[in-house]
């Protein structure tokens, strides 16, 4: 996937251009099971004037059984229509935990051609600390517009486009869940789904990224990177426990100028439910 002049806004930056009519703000918020949080009612209770509620679930192919893959380049564009969303457009994701799901939005908006979208630094945590307003209720109905999905094939990694990668040393393969998860010392949530890594894989958590639910700026960014054997300037192909997470490493590197190749759109859901894939546990080697 290729880069774009600017992945991340500050909540300033978003102020100030709020009222631009080329500008749609999507409020991209979704959280794990045990978070017992409701993206729905908190969009209804406070979220930023104009914003658009953008489903991740209902957004994704719903006929998979693995948790929110990518739809059709023509089901994605239908959706985009049905919220309003049209080309042309400057498009800001934020989500209510700062910087967790609007990654992943910010990722499918890319893998289907849409150059000009940003993430939110920090998310409405940070817009409402900066003292900017929120409103309740529904999102105002917007007329349906025209969206044009060009999507990327190479962005999405398959699992035998990793295992490559694994066996051939092509593409680095980082995968951002908790070092625990990682190393196979905790159960998976997802029944099934056997603990530990793909052999050959490198662990960046991707709270190492983020600093008071912020993104990190590219020098610290570096060192994290550097600290868990990672090279940024080689290609690196992202992965996690569903597909969310991986994005907040696909968004660092684009930060910092080094885009990743693709990211693993099954991760750890598809791969360690699969019997005949290899799973490793303990540390990286």
């Amino acid at each position: 996937m290729t880069g774009s002049a600017q992945a991340l806004v500050s909540p300033e930056w978003l102020h100030e251009r709020l009222s631009a009519p080329d500008l749609v703000v999507l409020d991209g918020s979704w959280y794990l099971p045990a978070a017992g949080r409701d993206p729905e009612a908190e969009f209804r209770a406070a979220h930023i004037p104009g914003a658009i509620r953008f489903d991740i679930d209902a957004m994704s192919d719903e006929g998979s059984p693995l948790p929110h893959m990518m739809p059709r380049p023509e089901v994605f564009a239908s959706r985009m229509r049905a919220l309003g969303v049209g080309d042309g457009v400057q498009i800001v994701v934020y989500d209510g935990m700062g910087l967790f799901s609007a990654p992943r939005v910010w990722w499918m908006l890319r893998s289907f051609g849409v150059r000009d979208a940003a993430v939110l630094d920090g998310g409405l945590p940070a817009w409402v600390a900066a003292g900017f307003p929120t409103e309740e209720g529904e999102a105002r109905p917007r007329e349906r517009r025209h969206f044009s999905a060009r999507f990327d094939n190479g962005a999405v990694a398959d699992a035998g486009d990793v295992a490559r990668a694994l066996d051939t040393g092509s593409a680095q393969v980082v995968d951002a869940r908790s070092g625990s998860r990682f190393r196979g010392e905790e159960a998976e949530p997802r029944p099934g789904v056997r603990p530990g890594h793909m052999p050959g894989a490198l662990n960046m958590h991707y709270a190492a990224l983020q600093s008071n639910g912020r993104m990190k700026d590219p020098d610290a960014l570096r060192a994290a990177f550097a600290e868990n054997g990672i090279d940024p300037d080689r290609p690196i192909v992202t992965t996690c426990g569903s597909g969310v997470t991986a994005a907040i490493v696909s968004l660092a590197l684009e930060t910092m100028g080094r885009p990743a190749r693709a990211l693993y759109d099954g991760s750890w859901s598809e791969w360690g439910a699969d019997t005949a894939r290899p799973v490793a546990t303990g540390p990286a080697r």
